[in-house]
């Protein structure tokens, strides 16, 4: 019998010992891993210098500045250390958003003021008794003027030509169609 508790406790000795040696040699690793990513994000991405010098100027806050004066957030500190992680979703936001790259591309800026509105009142008079749901007016202002527009903006224009008595709802439907008789849209 003591031979067998002798046998037990070198066994769990030694399997102690292999579960240290295992813990020093993963967190050495994880180590040097983290090293490696580190000094791979400090290094600017292939034709980055380009294109950050042609990248709008950006509104509110400086990036890389702290948000709470002197102290730094762990959020800050985290995109500090790791900037790489975020470029995926800027590209994708970018991607996203075509038309309104598009529109600054041609000089024009920010599209002037109610050209939501105009763009759904076109294609409510083109099809003009027929009422359209506003999946088929987005898709109507897609295919026809190349622009994305998201479906609120497509109600709040539908609500702006709705109190201008130029578009209507028809009953209790979700459709809507250019009531014809209206006060007229804007001039150009």
């Amino acid at each position: 019998m003591a031979r067998t508790t002798s046998n037990h406790t070198a066994i769990n000795q030694l399997q102690d010992q292999i579960e240290a040696v295992r813990r020093e040699a993963f967190a050495a690793g994880y180590a040097a891993a983290m090293q490696a990513v580190r000094e791979v994000a400090a290094k600017p991405a292939p034709g980055a210098e380009g294109a950050a010098a042609a990248q709008p100027a950006r509104r509110g806050r400086p990036a890389g500045r702290p948000r709470g004066g002197a102290q730094r957030s762990a959020r800050a500190v985290r995109s500090a250390a790791q900037p790489a992680a975020r470029q995926p979703r800027q590209r994708r936001a970018a991607a996203a958003k075509p038309a309104t790259r598009a529109a600054r591309a041609s000089g024009g800026g920010r599209p002037q003021r109610g050209t939501n509105a105009k763009l759904v009142e076109d294609v409510l008079q083109a099809n003009a008794p027929r009422a359209l749901r506003p999946a088929e007016i987005r898709s109507a202002i897609q295919r026809e003027k190349g622009v994305a527009m998201a479906f609120t903006s497509i109600r709040h224009a539908l609500g702006q030509l709705e109190g201008r008595r130029v578009a209507e709802q028809v009953g209790d439907s979700k459709t809507w169609r250019h009531s014809g008789s209206g006060g007229g849209a804007s001039a150009d």
